[in-house]
């Protein structure tokens, strides 16, 4: 997993708020850094919320180029495209937090119950069926690790137990999680 220093996680939530006020003020996105960590290859989610509550969250779990640029590109769709909530509108903007994960690579839980709540996220995968939970949802939330593995098949559609299958497929993976306050 990318290390990642104080500056350059202030410089990464900028990237995010900056990629949603953009067009809301019709102003380019903001310059990304091409050298550096942050120019490093990296899969990151980025959660918007307005007055605290949840009003996006969006992200890849592959590198799939740089890691600011893929922070710029959640951050909009998590803002714009999640299918669960209006987009931001720039009535929002008052009381918009951000928060971005930056992910290390999914690795194969070869036993389930091994997560670590507060460590790992999960990926849970069975046939068309897939669900993502970010390390943070579990600590909020208060789970233990079989109710960790029970939330995240339940996101994916499938039964509570579905983890407990054995076509059914868990990943973990590490995160840098951190955010700002709404301005």
């Amino acid at each position: 997993m990318i290390s990642l220093s104080a500056t350059d996680r202030a410089a990464l939530l900028g990237v995010a708020r900056g990629a949603i006020l953009a067009p809301l003020a019709g102003t380019p996105p903001p310059a990304l850094p091409a050298t550096g960590p942050l120019a490093e290859p990296a899969g990151a989610f980025v959660t918007v919320t307005v007055r605290g509550e949840l009003r996006g969250c969006i992200g890849t779990l592959r590198a799939a180029g740089p890691l600011a640029a893929t922070v710029a590109r959640m951050a909009l769709a998590a803002a714009t495209e999640d299918p669960r909530f209006p987009p931001i509108g720039a009535a929002d903007v008052p009381e918009l937090g951000v928060s971005v994960s930056v992910l290390g690579e999914p690795f194969r839980l070869s036993e389930p119950r091994t997560v670590q709540v507060g460590v790992h996220g999960l990926v849970v995968k069975q046939g068309w069926h897939r669900g993502v939970l970010l390390p943070k949802v579990a600590v909020r939330e208060g789970w233990d690790a079989e109710s960790f593995l029970k939330h995240v098949c339940l996101k994916a559609g499938l039964p509570a137990r579905a983890w407990q299958e054995p076509d059914t497929e868990i990943d973990a993976f590490e995160a840098d999680e951190f955010g700002e306050e709404p301005t």
